[in-house]
């Protein structure tokens, strides 16, 4: 059943509308996606059940149904909506079902969250080609509310899909009925989901290259071997915790094939590429993007007397908004895992894996392609010698197994053609031309999800896709063009330029930041600590005037909008509304003067919760017709798809800054954002806890904070002419925060 073709038919608007080969919208299609997917939920009598369903959007509705309807004409659906407005789909990543791994998406009323439900996946891959398919259902419903009239009435009496409420029907139970269907009864992987013939097959949902990357690499080349390059960090040895290295390579598949492959325990599969690992298995999931993991290794990497080694890690994992696959693997302990005897336990180097497509356009060839990059830490005194003479102990050891397995998944994947073809996947993508909504609306999030913050002078970034050395100084090269100083001045001049934005014609309003104070002290210097200071933005990349022809980035110029204060707040509950308590800067004398303040509260999931709130102030009014005003006076759904931040971790460990990265996040598609407009403020709350992969990643950095340095910028995606150059709303730099510093609130 799972594995059965899907038939696909395009449907027409009635107005002569149609979906061009490209994937753009003329006019605004309604468009098909279906396939088989695992409906999971509890009953009326709570028992967990797993149910294979057969999905089916048709525009902007939802029907799920038992059978497959292109083989059961008639069949009536089992259950029927819309994809409204304010329903929320997310990406839980993996979780086990009855010994089957399976990919999970929840969904959620943003203004409701009692009303949820998940379905499941064979792949990563099949569950963000879903997410894309309910954005796509998002968007028409929203097409027909910006029309009015009896669409938007019929719209508005319509009921939203409900995945998680019981059906009103009886059921007879027989004893021992209920019990999770077997996955294993029919192979994950054939499953398949197919969108329609007309949108695009190209599988990549940004244009943006690695242009938009500037930074200083310090990764020097030491070997290539069976297709790898092998590449150790030769600035620093880390703060003393050891050797960074990597291997590199390019691995003729998409990024969730190999992800898929990493992430899978089965003993079968593992011993065809991973030389290192005798057995894993899985000791207990922690939550949807986090698990611990017991392991043996091999024995032929140790003595005779000391041959039984095992090991117990932990893995973290995050998908980008742009693709990208990135895990994270860790030592650890388990109360489930004492010591074994017989076994001598040992720690596991610290490393991470990230997974990227590449774009088909940029090769000979429209196979697909991932770069698949393993950083490790080590410490071996080895390691040194090998390098140069490749003839010492460290061929034997497990550093060099590590650094060997990208290699060993490129063989494993070369010689299995059915990977390859089951990596094939199309994505969705398409804009909206038409002009009662604006395309900023409905345009697909993730084309400029690559790097957008620059590591300046920073040792513990890793390079491009192509390991391009760059000297530390100005002269740079961007948009593959060697640029003076004075061209690239004259970029950075244009990108700040903010007349467009404020008016001119009014006179500022002046700014002392003595009048206002806020709960985090602003730093003196580089060397202060628990403080923040304002970084500018020249570590930043941003959209230029050409972007829209060339995807070309340049650096940032200084901010629209200047940093008057930042609160470092606690409490048992999130803080919403932070603008309306009596203590806020915005609800002090100065703040009243002021023409106009982004409050920008970003809600970290903790026991306490804690909240950051910057304070941005402009001197001078917001032209209702720019990008900002419109932003300021927009709609939610507006506001979600063109907020965007940037974060920079300048200093921390080096897993830290893999986990975090340096690429733009459209807030908005990633967590519950909030907004309140008032007066002279917009405030927009952003609540990290809505997202499990959010709060995965925001709990790693609090186990670090107080050793790191992190650059944040904020700003709003253009994607029109006319919004072009993007600006830069603020900055701001926090330095080595304390957890037991944050005030009361």
């Amino acid at each position: 059943m799972m594995s059965k073709p899907m038939r696909m038919r395009s449907l027409s608007d009635g107005d002569g509308s149609s979906l061009t080969l490209s994937g753009e919208l003329k006019k605004r299609p309604k468009f098909q996606y279906s396939g088989w997917v695992f409906h999971l939920g509890t009953n009326k009598i709570g028992h967990e059940y797993c149910h294979p369903r057969f999905l089916f959007i048709r525009g902007k509705y939802v029907e799920m149904y038992k059978r497959d309807p292109h083989e059961n004409p008639g069949i009536k659906p089992i259950r029927r909506g819309v994809v409204g407005q304010t329903l929320m789909v997310e990406e839980l990543g993996f979780r086990k079902v009855n010994c089957g791994d399976v990919h999970v998406l929840r969904f959620y009323n943003r203004l409701d969250e009692s009303k949820k439900g998940e379905i499941a996946c064979a792949t990563a891959g099949e569950a963000q080609k879903w997410v894309e398919a309910f954005e796509q259902a998002k968007q028409q419903a929203e097409y027909e509310l910006s029309r009015g009239g009896r669409a938007r009435d019929k719209l508005n009496l319509e009921a939203e899909i409900d995945l998680d409420a019981h059906r009103h029907r009886v059921r007879r139970y027989a004893h021992g009925f209920i019990k999770l269907i077997k996955i294993g009864q029919e192979p994950l992987s054939r499953q398949s989901s197919s969108l329609a013939d007309s949108a695009r097959t190209d599988g990549y949902l940004g244009v943006d290259g690695d242009a938009d990357a500037i930074e200083a690499h310090t990764w020097k080349c030491v070997c290539t071997m069976n297709g790898i390059r092998i590449f150790e960090d030769v600035v620093e040895s880390k703060g003393g915790r050891g050797i960074l290295v990597k291997s590199v390579g390019i691995i003729d598949v998409r990024a969730e094939t190999v992800f898929d492959i990493l992430m899978s325990l089965e003993p079968s599969r593992r011993y065809e590429w991973d030389m290192l690992t005798s057995d894993l298995e899985l000791v207990e999931s922690i939550d949807a993007h986090y698990d611990v993991v017991y392991g043996t290794y091999d024995p032929k990497y140790f003595t005779w007397w000391s041959s039984k080694r095992d090991f117990v890690f932990s893995r973290q994992w995050v998908r980008g908004q742009d693709g990208t696959y990135t895990i994270l693997q860790f030592p650890a302990v388990h109360k489930k895992c004492p010591a074994k005897s017989g076994y001598q336990r040992t720690k596991i180097n610290p490393s991470t894996w990230e997974i990227k497509d590449l774009d088909a356009s940029d090769s000979t060839t429209e196979s697909p392609r991932c770069l698949v990059t393993h950083m490790l830490e080590i410490q071996s005194d080895s390691w040194g010698t090998w390098k140069k003479s490749r003839s010492s102990k460290f061929e034997k050891s497990i550093p060099y197994a590590l650094l060997c397995q990208v290699s060993g998944l490129k063989e494993y994947i070369g010689a299995n053609p059915v990977l390859k073809n089951n990596s094939a996947t199309a994505v969705l993508t398409s804009k909206s031309s038409n002009n009662s909504v604006s395309s900023s609306d409905c345009d697909d999030a993730s084309a400029d999800e690559f790097y957008d913050a620059i590591a300046a002078g920073s040792s513990e970034d890793e390079d491009s896709d192509d390991d391009i050395e760059v000297e530390k100084k100005d002269h740079v090269t961007l948009e593959n063009d060697s640029l003076d100083v004075a061209s690239l001045s004259m970029k950075m001049a244009s990108a700040h330029d903010a007349s467009s934005i404020l008016d001119s014609a009014t006179s500022p309003v002046p700014i002392e930041l003595s009048q206002f104070c806020g709960s985090l002290h602003q730093g003196k210097d580089d060397d202060d600590i628990n403080c923040w200071t304002n970084p500018g933005g020249a570590g930043f990349m941003i959209r230029g005037n050409t972007y829209l022809k060339d995807y070309a980035k340049v650096r940032a110029g200084d901010p629209l909008l200047k940093l008057i204060a930042v609160d470092w707040l606690k409490a048992d509950q999130s803080i919403d509304k932070v603008a309306l308590r009596p203590s806020c800067v915005v609800q002090s004398e100065a703040g009243r003067k002021l023409p106009f303040i982004l409050i920008f509260n970003l809600q970290i999931p903790s026991k306490p919760n804690y909240n950051l709130v910057f304070y941005y102030a402009a001197d001078r009014p917001v032209k209702e017709s720019s990008l900002l005003g419109k932003f300021i006076d927009g709609t939610d759904t507006f506001r979600d798809s063109r907020f965007k931040l940037i974060p920079s971790i300048v200093k921390g460990y080096w897993m830290v800054k893999r986990a975090v990265g340096s690429k733009a996040c459209l807030l908005g598609k990633a967590v519950t954002c909030r907004y309140l407009r008032q007066d002279n403020f917009l405030e927009i709350d952003v609540d990290i806890g809505s997202s499990s992969v959010a709060r995965s990643v925001i709990g790693l950095v609090l186990g670090y904070v107080t050793s790191l340095v992190v650059d944040l910028a904020v700003l709003i995606e253009a994607d029109e002419e006319t919004e072009l150059p993007e600006h830069l709303l603020g900055t701001v730099r926090l330095s080595c925060l304390r957890l037991d510093s944050a005030v009361e609130a």
